[in-house]
């Protein structure tokens, strides 16, 4: 049945939606489930089972997943598994269409990003907009301090500075390429629309060189 307690933190509710979404393409246990929270998903880098466990109990009590204790081997404690139930794929699905503000700020953007091949294109289109307006107003308020307070500043606050800015700037060029991405797959039932920009994160926004031709199924 499921609980009556009052809603979990935004950092709670973000990992539920990370054990959801990953649990999607079928059944984990623990272990592996905090593994590729703590490598894929860099908000949840020093996730600890003291974190993961309450969670996994959360979502087990609200009948969105299910566990299955493995036969143990002698000498080791059993394993759980866990596993989306249907409850779970259609909360999990209703959770992916959200597109509010909240959805555009740093460490939801990149866990909503991870998703994003589930979520529907008019959504991910508002999430990226959404995005990049956020960063360009941060770009401005970088550049409006960095003019206000230059005089003040040492060689040092100003590296800092200038690395924030760079950093925003690439950010908001990667954004307009996913934007025009999805606008153009829109249009063209072909190829995904990160199939047409570089897959490496903001460091770079080169085109990717599509010099393998696609199979035909």
């Amino acid at each position: 049945m499921p609980r009556s307690t009052r809603p979990p933190s935004r950092r709670a509710a973000l990992l539920e939606f990370a054990i959801l979404g990953l649990l999607h393409d079928g059944a984990l246990h623990g272990y592996e489930l905090r593994k590729r929270l703590t490598t894929a998903l860099g908000i949840f880098r020093a996730l600890s089972y003291g974190s993961l466990y309450p969670a996994l109990r959360a979502l087990v009590e609200a009948g969105h997943i299910t566990e299955t204790s493995e036969t143990p081997v002698q000498g080791r404690r059993p394993r759980i598994t866990y596993e989306l139930t249907a409850d779970g794929k259609e909360h999990f699905q209703d959770l992916v269409t959200a597109s509010g503000p909240d959805a555009w700020d740093d460490d939801d953007f990149d866990v909503r990003f991870a998703f994003f091949s589930r979520t529907q294109r008019e959504v991910r289109l508002r999430i990226l907009e959404g995005r990049r307006s956020r960063l360009e107003e941060r770009l401005a308020n970088i550049r409006e301090a960095s003019v206000r307070n230059r005089e003040r500043m040492d060689g040092y606050t100003m590296a800092l500075q200038q690395h924030g800015e760079e950093g925003a700037e690439r950010e908001v060029r990667w954004l307009e390429e996913l934007i025009s991405a999805e606008r153009r797959a829109a249009l063209d039932p072909g190829p995904a629309a990160y199939d047409t920009v570089d897959k490496s994160r903001p460091n770079s926004t080169t085109p990717v060189n599509k010099t393998q031709p696609r199979n035909k199924e």
